[in-house]
């Protein structure tokens, strides 16, 4: 089964990546919107950062550089990136 098609259609797949996310952040996924941002409005640090970058790896077996980690402020951006290393045809 191809990365594509373990996580289901978008909405699935971003639905648990917001699960995921929200188990990092330690808040219920409903508090978590597509776009606040991780740090300013769930108090997120690098090391939160690292630990989700860390978990869609072993998730979704996609390697998100550590380079990208300004750019990953929030839901819809982490979502993004994970398609595009991905190959998410969505």
């Amino acid at each position: 089964m191809s990365n594509t098609d373990e996580a289901g259609d978008p909405r699935e797949r971003l639905e648990e990546l917001r699960g995921i996310i929200a188990e990092v952040l330690e808040i219920e996924p409903e508090e978590l919107a597509d776009d606040s941002d991780f740090m300013e409005d769930h108090d997120a640090d690098s090391l939160r950062a690292i630990e989700i970058l860390a978990r869609l790896d072993k998730r979704y077996h996609v390697e998100i550089p550590q380079s990208e980690l300004p750019e990953l402020t929030n839901l819809k951006a982490v979502y993004e990136s994970l398609s595009r290393h991905a190959g998410w045809r969505d």
